[in-house]
């Protein structure tokens, strides 16, 4: 198994909450294309699926006004599509970046570019987006040339303007959507599809050379020539984001609008035996219903809103059922769950493996369950006019909610317009609607717009969370210190770079399913957050098994260049050898790898240990990070930087733990996100391919971060750490604690 790619088919059925029904189904009521303002001209380009008979779209229209649109399903949450977006339309285009201007997530405006998730914004809308963009330049080109009777070669186009070999006739955009009429559509085929990372290297040479099967697309801009990607820059609503001009979600107003709240159950799986609305209904100005298992009211403020939720509240009966508490958890995943069948790649016999080996050693791991923890919980605005809905609310996939909307309320999607403005974090933990259903549902009933905003302890306890799992690994040393045998199973967390980089003529690789007991989704990094953790941590095992420093022993297994050079870099700036010899008073460092959706990561940290509480405290961190080329490299800053301190957070406190189907700690006072006081010294080397396709950077860096400093507590005190959050014993830890054999 030289790499996770392996594993690329089964990585996406990790995402439970994409499996899950739609949450509501209300009763029945018995009693173009694209839309862009203006006139113009639409460019659009179609790649091919891989897989099924789907295609992706980059559209791009050439408005009158001289301004281009970009026009994509994708949402921007804080990981930067849109500058990235607009960076590219301008950069093929020769245009500065105000002159483009970009509409994502409206369902009545935009194509259907799939879910935000996967890091996949980058490899396969980002392409499309300079594929439409640089045939736009093309046909502008063409015009010119055809119009000037001039040979088009010699035409260059500098600022979005094109000028005649004499000088004296020029030619822009807004000419050519003049041109063009009002909204023509030129469409072209791009061949081959890249719609995923990494792509089969001949059809990706043609899609670098800018050719599609028959020769007739546009030259894409090579980045040695770039002259606005791979450049510093500022978020393009940043304006808007810092003067509050920006409406996010939450403060989207609508005339005569309410605030709504849903009646919740006391605990998980209750369900709802009576309810009496009687009370509520009283209240000034208040709208309250009972639909099946949804209850909730509305009222002209929030603060009326939330008396009308206590009257319900006290006179609802529910009825509740035995779960099991998160000191039972661990227990409770190893057990068969139903008749799923485990997913298994094997290479090589791991029972030879381990009867070659002069060494043996077996671990478990455990990871819980982590919240999402963004700063702006679920949201949704809805209105209904003449049947038909609108709804702006907070999620990474519009379209797949407009659908959840029409099959609830029993309507054409046509009539279900869903609009994602620019939203306050996700994490992948905003890939469902169900404020969007619930808000809807109280619009209906009250037949006013309704806001309704999910409080914190909502958010905690009715979101999803990054899935708990154990993870057991086995594995065998020959006399010289290399790897003969490598077995390794997880246990409900998931799949996702659950393949081992490393070197191995002899390995399992197993993903269990569970019963879990918590309601479990997408997460940053998915599931690597839990499988690097486990076999990072081990590897470091293995290294002090085999006597070998843990950066000598990941070389010496290492084949994969990539991998090895983001290692290389993070060691070198880091001081790897230096550091590792110096001897600070409880004091360690430790080091980390990993590979996930095209993308390439490796940290060094050092780290304090509080000996008498067992608390860690990451000190430094250096992480190099390798994704392709660097399109931004301020916004790529970001969001390693971003990840890192996402990390440390479930490295060093987050945790969600639960009794009797409830939370114990459903608030940030008792869920312990980073504090300022929390935040390391950051250094991130940023290491450049620009011979590749560009992959996605929001997730990858995240996964580097718990095993490195997993492995410094392990250099510390000589007891590995294999379970999150990270605690080593209180006092003078025991040695010699791990299964050697």
């Amino acid at each position: 198994m030289p790499d996770s790619t392996d594993w690329i088919a089964s990585a996406e059925p990790e995402r439970y909450e994409l499996r899950e029904p739609v949450h509501y189904e209300f009763r029945c009521d018995r009693r173009v294309f694209l839309q862009v303002a203006g006139a113009g001209l639409l460019i659009t380009v179609l790649a091919r699926a891989q897989r099924g008979p789907t295609t992706t779209a980059g559209h791009l229209h050439l408005g009158e006004d001289g301004f281009v649109t970009v026009l994509s399903g994708k949402v921007e949450e804080g990981q930067g599509p849109r500058t990235e977006f607009a960076a590219a339309a301008a950069e093929e285009l020769r245009l500065p970046v105000g002159k483009v201007r970009v509409v994502l997530a409206d369902t009545q405006s935009v194509p259907n570019d799939g879910i935000t998730a996967g890091s996949r914004s980058t490899p396969t809308t980002l392409p499309l987006v300079r594929r439409a963009a640089a045939e736009a330049r093309s046909l502008l080109l063409s015009t010119a040339a055809e119009r000037w009777k001039a040979d088009g070669s010699k035409l260059q186009i500098d600022a979005g303007v094109v000028k005649s070999p004499d000088g004296k006739q020029t030619m822009g955009y807004a000419d050519l959507a003049k041109a063009g009429g009002h909204t023509t559509r030129r469409t072209a085929e791009l061949i081959p599809p890249i719609d995923r990372w990494p792509a089969d290297e001949s059809k990706l040479q043609m899609a670098k050379s800018g050719g599609d099967a028959s020769g007739k697309t546009a030259d894409l801009t090579p980045p040695a020539n770039w002259k606005t990607l791979g450049q510093p820059l500022v978020r393009v609503n940043a304006r808007d984001i810092i003067t509050g001009a920006h409406a996010y979600p939450s403060g989207i107003q609508r005339p005569g609008m309410l605030y709504g709240c849903v009646l919740r159950p006391p605990a998980y799986g209750a369900t709802l035996d009576s309810l009496d609305l009687s009370a509520a209904k009283q209240l000034p100005g208040v709208v309250a219903v009972r639909d099946g298992e949804f209850a909730a009211c509305a009222a002209p403020t929030s603060y009326a809103a939330r008396k009308a939720l206590a009257a319900l509240a006290a006179n609802a009966k529910w009825q509740t059922k035995p779960q099991i508490s998160s000191d039972e958890l661990y227990a409770h995943l190893k057990k068969p769950a139903g008749d799923r069948q485990p997913q298994v790649q094997e290479r090589g016999s791991v029972q030879a493996g381990l009867q070659q080996a002069k060494k043996k050693l077996a671990a478990s791991y455990q990871i819980p369950y982590v919240a999402h923890s963004p700063m702006e919980p679920r949201t949704a605005v809805a209105e209904w006019t003449n049947g038909s809905l609108t709804v702006w609310t907070g999620t990474s996939n519009p379209f797949e909610v407009r659908d959840e909307l029409a099959q609830a309320f029993h309507i054409d999607p046509s009539n279900v317009r869903v609009i994602v403005p620019d939203f306050g974090g996700g994490f992948g933990g905003k890939h469902t609607g169900e404020a969007a259903l619930e808000a809807a549902r109280l619009a209906k009933e009250a037949g006013k717009p309704v806001s309704l905003r999910w409080t914190r302890a909502e958010e905690f306890m009715w979101g999803y969370f990054r899935p708990a799992g154990v993870i057991e690994i086995e594995a065998g040393l020959d006399d010289k210190g290399q790897l003969t045998s490598w077995d390794f199973t997880n246990y409900n967390s998931g799949p996702s770079a659950i393949g081992s980089p490393y070197k191995l003529a002899n390995t399992r690789t197993r993903f269990v399913y569970a019963d879990s007991p918590l309601r479990s989704g997408s997460y940053r990094g998915l599931a690597a957050t839990a499988n690097n953790f486990a076999r990072e941590s081990f590897m470091d095992e293995l290294a002090a098994v085999a006597g070998q420093d843990p950066l000598a022993f990941r070389l010496a297994h290492l084949e994969n260049g990539r991998l090895r050079d983001v290692l290389v870099a993070a060691a070198e700036r880091f001081g790897w050898q230096k550091r590792r010899q110096e001897k600070k008073p409880n004091t360690g460092v430790g080091l980390a790898c990993g590979t996930e959706k095209g993308s390439y990561v490796a940290a060094c940290v050092e780290v304090e240990l509080d000996r008498a509480s067992g608390i860690p405290r990451l000190v430094e961190i250096c992480e190099a990070f390798e994704c392709g080329p660097v399109l931004n490299p301020k916004n790529l800053r970001l969001q390693v930087e971003g990840s890192i301190l996402m990390g440390l957070g479930a490295a060093l406190r987050e945790e969600i733990l639960f009794e009797n189907g409830r939370l114990k700690n459903g608030s940030f006072a008792r869920y312990r996100v980073p504090r300022f006081k929390d935040t390391p010294k950051i250094e991130t080397v940023l290491v450049e391919r620009n011979d590749l396709e560009p992959a996605g950077a929001g997730e990858t860096p995240i996964m580097a971060v718990a095993p490195a400093m997993a492995n410094a507590i392990f250099a510390i005190t000589g007891e590995p750490l294999r379970a999150l959050p990270l605690r080593a014993k209180a006092g003078k830890p025991d040695s010699g604690s791990a299964a050697i054999r």
